[in-house]
């Protein structure tokens, strides 16, 4: 494992903190490859560092991708969509030239035809990424890579993209963006806050079964992890 852990006193330093290590990650691919790709995860956490990366104003934006690491499967007027909290705290200021690919594409389940679908627009996203910005649950889930998954296998070691996932803590059907394709990055990062997800992610340091908590994969693939913490 190669994980670079670092603590900050509060929510606010380390979401710009955070968005400053982005958006040099994000610089930097523009200026060797043109354009930047970043995939970014939803829920309560990320809303800070959202706002801050997304008012950065030295970023050429209208050359930046944006994609999240995963999704309810809900459209984006949901308030569980992850697509809205993209939209409303990202996408705004300067960031709002930016473009966007969603993970949903219709209908109330993820069929093969709409997944199918979302893995055409997926092809379309520049590779490597330039940043991938992982969260994790408490029961050890990252992406929808959540235990129990009838798809954990393949989201875990197919090249995807993308792929539907159901579990029984993830609620909705979800789909996600799979472990090699998320691992085509130039950075991964692991966005964390209080001190029970930091007692998550020392059991998940720990010797134990991927299968018990998923994030494991992601912490045992040999890929360089910034972890980025506060209480």
């Amino acid at each position: 494992m190669t994980i670079d852990r670092r603590s900050f006193a509060d929510k606010t330093t380390l979401a710009r903190e955070l968005a400053e290590a982005v958006a040099d990650r994000i610089r930097s691919a523009i200026e060797t490859r043109g354009t930047a790709a970043i995939a970014v995860s939803g829920g309560s956490t990320p809303a800070k560092f959202f706002q801050a990366l997304g008012k950065t104003k030295d970023i050429d934006w209208a050359r930046v991708v944006v994609t999240l690491v995963d999704e309810r499967w809900v459209d984006e007027t949901n308030d569980r969509s992850n697509a809205l909290l993209v939209n409303e705290k990202l996408l705004q200021g300067p960031a709002a030239v930016a473009r966007f690919f969603p993970l949903y594409s219709g209908g109330e389940e993820p069929s093969d035809d709409a997944v199918a679908k979302t893995n055409r627009l997926l092809g379309d996203l520049p590779k490597p990424f330039a940043a991938v910005v992982l969260g994790m649950g408490n029961d050890g889930h990252t992406a929808s890579f959540f235990p129990g998954g009838d798809t954990l296998d393949a989201a875990l070691s197919e090249a995807g993209p993308a792929l539907a996932i159901h579990a029984p803590g993830a609620g909705e059907a979800r789909i996600t963006l799979t472990l090699p394709r998320l691992l085509e990055t130039d950075s991964l990062f692991l966005h964390i806050e209080g001190d029970e997800k930091a007692q998550t992610l020392d059991r998940a340091l720990a010797d134990g079964p991927v299968a018990d908590m998923p994030v494991r994969a992601v912490l045992r693939s040999g890929a360089p992890i910034s972890v980025y913490w506060c209480p």
